[in-house]
């Protein structure tokens, strides 16, 4: 057998000679002088030799100790050549199947099917996970470590937020299994592991006297002429606040009373029409002059180049004395939705109007209809009716409980109004 000090008086000869230690454990020296170990053996009948490492980096102990980790493969029917391979193999796939790079992978095939806003959102959940496991191997990751980025999250009071990047995850994990790189999704394990999230209706009034309030507040709004535009259009299109500030010219047909949406921008990927009113028209015939030279109808105060930040409705309406438990630009959906239903309007035209998804599948494969002659009457009727909510004598008065405490008189309610503010 090999000792260390056998070992070192090894010298290299022109020809390539082994020295044998035992149970098939060699050392191999060379001409040049370096020796390999190495581990002889039969398997399936054939001779087959496995390398162990070089010497000294790896001493005897350590050889002799991988010679008997080899011998028990073998006992086991195992092939410790074939063996080796494919944990190299492994080791090959698992560093390039990094959650990052699948991820990354996932990211891109989903470019072309959801909104933009929607895919910068998906791009911003995922970086609350990156930090931790974009290097790691996605089949490693296990649902303890996935927990603990969620309840980091929820220690900061964001619940819907860690509910929305553990769906994200789970989304990443199943391209994984479709695509041979993982076979479960251990984000499964965690149902009911987060706390739920309370969900409450977005804020928007929609009492007539509260909107008339708002209109007249609207109206009497004293800042920037392309937020004070979009401030008033918003409640006659009530579209979504991303696609309103992110409107173009080349997307209106003011002829023609129509503002066409791509599909790219909507949240359901397809092309939504909004017929426009009259009053929809003048306003936006109003601010050419002011933007019509560029891209956007409400472009950014510091560049032409980008729509207007997300938060200038909302900021707008801040000033003009509505919090955000009040009213936001998502309201003015809200607000629309529920007084047309109430004004009779059919629900199937106004959640076409709405661009809603239908919820029931098997109803959604078969109403493809635009309503678009209906939705131009609505439009038009809706305008109107915002137009006689400006006449304080057109309001509607709610029916008085004598029970409660009596309201201040009409000078104090004009006084304290967002309207009034406004105005001062």
């Amino acid at each position: 057998m090999l000792t260390a000090m056998r070992l070192s008086a090894l010298k290299p000869r022109t020809l390539v000679y082994r020295v044998a230690d035992a149970g098939g454990l060699c050392i191999e020296v060379r001409p040049d002088g370096a020796r390999y170990w190495r581990y002889r053996y039969r398997f399936a009948g054939k001779a087959r030799m496995l390398s162990l490492g070089v010497y000294p980096q790896i001493s005897l102990v350590v050889a002799r100790k991988r010679r008997d980790e080899a011998r028990s493969l073998l006992q086991s029917g195992l092939d410790p050549s074939l063996q080796r391979k494919a944990e190299k193999l492994h080791l090959k796939l698992s560093a390039e199947n990094t959650f990052g790079a699948i991820a990354r992978e996932w990211l891109q095939q989903q470019r072309g099917k959801l909104a933009e806003v929607t895919y910068r959102k998906a791009e911003w959940l995922l970086s609350f996970v990156l930090p931790a496991f974009g290097n790691k191997p996605i089949a490693d990751i296990t649902a303890p470590e996935i927990l603990a980025i969620l309840r980091g999250i929820e220690a900061r009071g964001a619940h819907e937020t860690a509910h929305r990047v553990k769906q994200r995850i789970g989304q990443i994990f199943r391209f994984a299994i479709a695509t041979g790189r993982a076979e479960r999704d251990p984000s499964n394990d965690l149902r009911g592991a987060l706390a739920p999230v309370v969900t409450s209706p977005r804020a928007a009034v929609t009492d007539p006297k509260e909107v008339s309030e708002l209109l007249c507040a609207i109206d009497a709004y004293q800042g920037q002429p392309v937020t004070m535009a979009a401030l008033q259009l918003a409640p006659l299109v009530f579209a979504r606040p991303g696609n309103l500030r992110a409107m173009e010219w080349t997307e209106l047909d003011l002829d023609a009373a129509e503002w066409r949406i791509p599909a790219d921008k909507m949240k359901m990927r397809e092309a939504h029409v909004v017929p426009l009113s009259k009053q929809a028209v003048a306003i936006l015939r109003g601010i050419h002059p002011l933007t019509g030279y560029g891209r956007y109808v409400f472009p950014s105060l510091r560049t032409g180049r980008r729509p207007m930040s997300e938060n200038t409705v909302n900021a707008a309406l801040r000033r003009l004395g509505y919090d955000k438990e009040t009213m936001t630009g998502h309201g003015f959906r809200a607000l629309a939705s529920t007084r047309l239903n109430e004004m009779g309007w059919a629900p199937d035209v106004i959640e076409r109007q709405l661009a809603h998804a239908e919820r029931n599948k098997v109803r959604a494969a078969y109403n493809r209809a635009s309503y678009l002659p209906e939705r131009r009457k609505m439009m038009q009727a809706w305008a109107d009716y915002l137009d006689s909510l400006r006449q304080p004598s057109n309001v509607v008065k709610l029916t008085r409980n004598t029970r409660r405490v009596p309201r201040p008189d009409v000078t104090t309610r004009a006084r304290s109004s967002p309207a009034r503010r406004a105005r001062r």
